[in-house]
């Protein structure tokens, strides 16, 4: 049985005459008889009562008639549905981000900005560290990754570099370097810091201490975190100052205040898009276009 039957089928039922549903079919009558004997042979049923003015559905016709015609919807709603994959307009992208990304507004504009377009595209997120992602990436776990850092191997991934972000001084509320609007790298060089443990943010990690040599001095290290937001909350402890993204800033924490860094050297650091070199999804081909194409 093919699908083919199924909707000569459906025809005659709606027509109720073989003749005007052959004229819908675009078919010639007797080829159309012949395929619904042969298909009531292979169901070992009459799905009709033949009349000298038409047919007429048996109570077996009446059943067939109903699953025939969920069997056709099905098929036409996975016809639709592939059809709207191939074009990207559905779909799944998986995300992921080191724990600084999301803070920057270009992370959740671009996710905004594509389900406006692209709505029955869904997203899953995981924040990892920088390697967890471009290891995810390669086992295709993760479809894209916003990560802080270049490739140490780049085999098999590419990395679209969005934009350079200022750093910001975080200190503890009551540090006498608050008094001061702006700070420049060398006020830090006799305080204690506070930074994101290397293996998970060495992007961000290396930027810093390489930061800090320009500018004649090597941090006095006294704690690292696992997380940059748990930088943050040793900050307000009191426990030594960090440096963070400048849209870290934006995150209220008590006991923490913000200062931004001006002077030489300049610290920035960068946002940067990876993906897969072969990738072929068209829903995240488009979402990779659209995040190059935002302003930063």
């Amino acid at each position: 049985m093919e699908l083919r039957h199924l909707r000569y089928f459906v025809a005659v039922a709606h027509e109720g005459h073989i003749t005007r549903a052959a004229e819908k079919l675009h078919m010639q009558q007797p080829p159309l008889s012949q395929q619904i004997r042969a298909l009531e042979r292979e169901i070992d049923a009459a799905l009709f009562v033949r009349h000298p003015r038409g047919v007429a559905l048996t109570d077996a016709g009446r059943s067939f008639l109903a699953d025939a015609e969920a069997v056709l919807a099905a098929v036409d709603r996975a016809a639709a549905r592939a059809r709207r994959t191939a074009r990207g307009e559905t779909g799944r992208i998986a995300v992921g981000f080191t724990t600084s990304a999301p803070f920057h507004p270009l992370v959740a504009r671009a996710i905004r900005e594509f389900r406006l377009t692209r709505p029955d595209v869904s997203f899953v997120l995981e924040e990892s560290s920088s390697g967890d992602l471009l290891g995810g990436l390669r086992e295709e776990r993760l479809d894209v990754a916003f990560i802080r850092s270049g490739l140490v191997d780049p085999e098999g991934l590419a990395v679209h570099a969005l934009l350079q972000e200022d750093m910001a001084a975080a200190l503890p509320s009551r540090h006498k370097l608050t008094r001061r609007p702006d700070l420049t790298l060398k006020d830090l060089a006799g305080e204690t810091f506070i930074l994101y443990r290397r293996p998970d943010g060495r992007g961000l990690y290396d930027v810093i201490i390489a930061a800090c040599a320009q500018a004649g001095f090597s941090p006095h290290v006294g704690q690292e975190a696992p997380r940059i937001v748990s930088t943050l909350n040793l900050v307000a402890a009191g426990l030594g100052i960090t440096i963070v993204p400048a849209s870290l800033s934006r995150l209220p924490l008590e006991g923490v205040t913000y200062r931004r860094l001006k002077g030489r050297p300049a610290l920035k650091v960068p946002l940067n898009l990876a993906c897969r070199r072969d990738e072929r999804s068209v829903a995240t081909l488009a979402f990779i276009d659209l995040v190059r194409r935002l302003p930063s």
